[in-house]
């Protein structure tokens, strides 16, 4: 029998597994010790610049003023000094193009002396601006690719910090990243419009409840990570997870997740030791991870921070995916941030958690102990109801994706519908406002247990959904259809935006009904959350998302179903979204509509990349295997037959049955690829949806038939049950 050596190798290698490095000495170096000790903190700034530079920076941070180019020399050589103090020899601008990934450009601080030597230099012209090639990033057609000229510019409300290597440190300062028109050519950009506009339009409605100076209002975010770790070995066995980030292909193992022992279950060692150093190296950078344990598929993990500044959370996110794939190498380990990994199973989210408010006004949608009296917040509450019933498309094409179209609706992740849990207490009030007078609300329980030695414990006045995919939690929205490998921006874009929408029309209904008497807020806020909750209550929904009874319900509420990025992606060219993006100053018409281009763009070359390596993976692995077997059990046939005994030759028939449906399927999947579409670049997408995924799947489906006949000696790719199990 011949054997196929390639799927051994990676098994022997994980099975031989010894860890490279010793392990990390935590009682020497406690660490809180380490916090924030690798960025360019307040604490820094505050013992390093003159009092008036350090004061004009904060009124930036802190308050959203301009900044004073005149402090950047001073700031930029007391950066320079404690980098270099650091081990710093180059410094990086580093932003966050169209792509959605981390990009970053490193220059030297060493400059030639002239004499054979070099000094230091650092100047506040180059912490403020940089020009990394434009030409290559997309742009939706905002730029030709002879038009090279881009710019970087310094984002001072987002700190600097020291990215470490062995071999030496680089000091990473954040940026935005524009062309030389002046447009966005990048995820922060818009960000930090759509904070300027929300903070704007709060401050509005924060004045008309009594905050003279309310202080700068931010919004504020905290996404959950979840993410696959398995053996790099089975990584580098399978093309499609090289390549593409998920399995092409691939049998379900014998056990799932079904036992349902896998969540919040004991974190295996190997895991455990790159979770402790992941979080190392994020204490340093400041990021304040707070949480990690198991999810709910095999070899599924989560890390939770707390929630922060939202632009700050942005970059705290992409560090984040970056240190946990860094990290994980050392330990053996591949990190697969894609939404769905492994057909069968869960795949991963990043649950956004958002809120809004600031230092001196606190968390703005905190309901207090007697929500029903907290005016402030139930209209701030109302506003994001109101934003998200009335832009929910939008919000969902926030989070389309080729990947995410594998999770979403899936009984793991909430439904491509759009709606709101809001949880029994805050339901209850809503309910009494449409109504038109409040009573009172549903107050907080005791939980008995049944055990003496065990204490009462709080109970929450309502319980949780986890189907929903945008839930109040207490005292923010957890925007939970947010995909794994997916930059948070977009959603930040759209929610800042579309609460910012909501806030300016409270705000301006408060202003005509009130006219600066305010004696009248009362009545005023009164008659404004009445109208709210009449007129929003359709995106309210406590049930099951998964239900068909709710797809139906749904419909009948006209809440729009995208079932898929094909679906989603033309309505961000809807007049009303375009108008909104433009009118608050977040995307120019023509902003927009790159975008457009660029992600729909994007879906044709991720599809098209899987159907690739579909093709080329069935050919060359999979139908060679079903040669070799097939061959065998003719050969074997054929001897029986020679010595003169019956043979039966039903797994023969079966086995050359599937072979020639598996001969099929790659022509037609060879067909669907061949042919392209015309016109638009949505009529490509379409194609792919329609034509090139179908014939992906149904390759698949008989490849994975396969795999369950074909001996294990001769399967060429390690299996669901070894990647999954096997750590």
């Amino acid at each position: 029998m011949t054997t196929y050596h390639a799927r051994p190798q990676p098994l022997a290698a994980v099975n031989s597994y010894k860890p490279t490095e010793k392990p990390l000495n935590f009682k020497e170096t406690p660490a809180q010790s380490i916090y924030g000790s690798n960025v360019f903190s307040d604490t820094v700034m505050k013992a390093r610049l003159p009092k008036p530079v350090y004061k004009a920076l904060q009124k930036t941070i802190k308050k959203g003023e301009k900044l004073d180019p005149g402090v950047a020399d001073v700031v930029a050589s007391a950066m320079k000094d404690w980098a270099i103090e650091k081990g710093a020899t180059h410094y990086a601008h580093v932003f966050y193009p169209l792509t959605g990934i981390t990009a970053e450009k490193h220059d030297s601080f060493l400059t030639p002396d002239g004499a054979g030597g070099a000094v230091t230099e650092f100047t506040g012209s180059q912490l403020i601006q940089g020009e990394p090639d434009a030409s290559s990033f997309p742009s939706g057609g905002i730029r030709a690719t002879f038009e090279a000229r881009g710019y970087t510019a310094w984002d001072v409300t987002s700190p600097a910090y020291i990215l470490e290597n062995a071999n030496g440190t680089t000091l990473v300062i954040p940026t935005a990243f524009v062309s030389w028109t002046g447009e966005a050519l990048d995820k922060k950009t818009p960000v930090l419009r759509s904070m300027q506009v929300l903070a704007k339009q709060a401050t509005r409605v924060l004045k008309l409840f009594g905050h003279e100076d309310p202080g700068y209002i931010y919004a504020t975010a905290g996404p959950e990570q979840e993410y696959f770790l398995i053996d790099r070995n089975f990584l580098f066995a399978r093309p499609d997870l090289t390549l593409a980030g998920r399995t092409l292909f691939g049998a379900p193992s014998p056990k799932g997740q079904e036992f349902e022992d896998q969540y919040f279950g004991v974190i295996p060692e190997r895991v455990l030791a790159t979770m402790l150093e992941v979080e190392r190296e994020l204490y340093k950078l400041g990021v304040p991870v707070k949480t990690r344990h198991n999810e709910v598929a095999p070899s599924q993990y989560e890390i939770a921070p707390i929630y922060e500044n939202a632009n700050v959370a942005t970059d705290h996110q992409q560090l984040v995916m970056i240190t946990i794939k860094r990290v994980a190498e050392k330990y053996g380990l591949a990190a697969l941030l894609h939404e769905k990994p492994f057909a069968g199973i869960n795949g991963s989210g990043k649950h956004l958690n958002w809120s809004l408010g600031g230092d001196k006004v606190g968390n703005l949608l905190e309901p207090g102990d007697n929500p029903h009296d907290n005016a402030q917040f139930l209209v701030f509450t109302a506003a994001v109801i109101r934003a998200v019933h009335k832009y929910s498309g939008l919000l969902r094409v926030a989070i389309a994706s080729a990947g995410n179209d594998h999770r979403l609706g899936a009984n793991e992740a909430p439904p491509a519908i759009l709606s709101i849990f809001l949880g029994d207490l805050l339901t209850d009030l809503f309910s009494q406002l449409e109504k038109g007078k409040l009573k009172g609300s549903k107050k907080k329980g005791t939980l008995t247990v049944g055990v003496d030695t065990l204490p009462p414990l709080p109970k929450d006045a309502g319980d949780r959904n986890r189907t929903s995919p945008f839930a109040f939690t207490g005292n923010k929205f957890e925007f939970r259809a947010v995909s794994s490998n997916q930059s948070i921006a977009g959603p930040l874009v759209v929610l800042n935006t579309i609460v910012a929408e909501s806030l300016d029309y409270v705000a301006t209904e408060l202003e005509k009904a009130t006219k600066g008497d305010p004696k009248k807020l009362n009545d005023a806020v009164q008659d404004l959350l009445q109208s709210i909750a009449k007129e929003h209550k359709a995106i309210i929904f406590n049930g099951n998302g998964y239900s068909e009874e709710w797809h139906k319900e749904a419909a009948k509420r006209g809440l729009p179903n995208y079932k898929n990025t094909v679906e989603a992606l033309p309505h961000l060219l809807d007049k009303e979204n375009v108008e909104l993006l433009a009118k608050y100053g977040v995307l120019t018409e023509r902003e927009t509509h790159s975008r457009y281009e660029i992600y729909t763009e994007r879906y044709c070359k991720e599809v098209n990349t899987e159907s690739l390596l579909a093709l080329n993976i069935a050919k060359t692995f999979i139908l060679p295997a079903a040669y070799r077997y097939q061959g065998e059990l003719a050969s074997t046939a054929a001897a029986i037959k020679a010595a003169g005994v019956a043979a039966d030759v039903s797994s023969l028939k079966a086995m050359v049955t599937l072979v020639g449906e598996l001969e099929s399927k790659i022509v037609d999947l060879e067909h669907a690829i061949g042919h392209k579409a015309s016109g638009a670049i949505i009529e490509h997408a379409k194609h792919f949806r329609d034509s090139v995924i179908p014939a992906m799947l149904a390759v698949r489906v008989v490849a994975d038939q396969l795999e369950a006949i074909i001996p294990d000696d001769l399967w060429p790719l390690p299996t669901y049950r070894e990647m999954l199990f096997i750590r």
